[in-house]
């Protein structure tokens, strides 16, 4: 029995979710030397997207750009247009502290606050006016470590320090941090390079999870990591895009040698 118009539809609506965030003619400058050339890249909803490349090679310095982090280094400069729900997030009107409450950050080294489990978690909420009353505030705990995969693991010890987890429960709990306040986009920057494979897996079993209900953009320099987490590969290399699609297709037949000798090890 062949499709019918509606099933080719809602078919092709779930191959191609909605653009994120997009950024267009991307460039940027540190002083007088250029980190990115006129990058052009869709950030697809609900989805992961990897960004590959050998070390300096502007993945990094894209990601910053996703929520501004490129603004508190006084050299940068960024042109071009990055927008999330179609609004420019570098319009002169747009909140920076409301934008990186809705595009959160994880880095590669997990940074929990000298605070106990329970403060980490509710300090964004707290400064965005999120929460007023400790019911709201323990409710918001809980399920953002249950979100992180981490509440089992730590109901008992919420007002210990959380320098005191291990590093895999530290980086989750900095997911929990992140996901505490509500962002619609995740960036994640190296978030399993500081971890042994046993934290690893779980990190990237939960990426799996939260892309249900988030948008998320992570830099890996795993191959693996990228094949096995992200629906969307973007390969930099010298600070241009040089190509992106599928993962699938990124990594059984790519458009350019370029990546084909980085997948397979030839250089990077």
């Amino acid at each position: 029995m062949s499709e019918s118009a509606t099933e080719k539809a809602l078919s092709a609506s779930m191959e191609r979710p909605e653009i994120k965030m997009r950024g267009t003619n991307v460039s940027v400058f540190y002083g007088a030397k250029q980190a990115l050339y006129d990058v052009n890249l869709d950030v697809r909803e609900n989805s992961v997207t990897a960004l590959i490349g050998p070390s300096g090679c502007g993945k990094s310095t894209f990601l910053r750009c996703l929520n501004r982090m490129n603004d508190t280094i006084d050299i940068c400069r960024v042109t071009g247009e990055i927008t999330l729900d179609d609004e420019n997030i570098y319009a002169p009107a747009i909140d920076v502290v409301e934008l990186r409450a809705r595009v959160g950050m994880v880095f590669q080294k997990p940074n929990p606050f000298p605070k106990s489990i329970y403060e980490n978690i509710v300090y964004g909420p707290r400064i965005h006016g999120q929460v007023s009353t400790r019911a709201e505030m323990d409710e918001i705990v809980e399920r953002s470590l249950m979100k992180a995969g981490l509440f089992n693991e730590v109901k008992d010890r919420l007002h210990e320090p959380g320098t005191g987890l291990s590093g895999g429960q530290q980086q989750r709990l900095c997911i929990a941090r992140a996901i505490a306040v509500s962002p619609e986009v995740i960036l994640m920057d190296e978030p399993c390079s500081a971890l042994d494979p046993i934290a690893t897996a779980k990190v990237e079993e939960l990426i799996d999870e939260l892309r249900v209900n988030y948008t998320i953009v992570i830099v890996t320099h795993s191959m693996q990591q990228a094949a096995r987490v992200s629906q969307r590969t973007a390969m930099f290399h010298l600070g241009n895009l040089v190509e992106e699609g599928p993962t699938e297709k990124m990594f059984t037949n790519p458009d350019t040698k370029l990546t084909q000798d980085y997948i397979t090890g030839r250089f990077g």
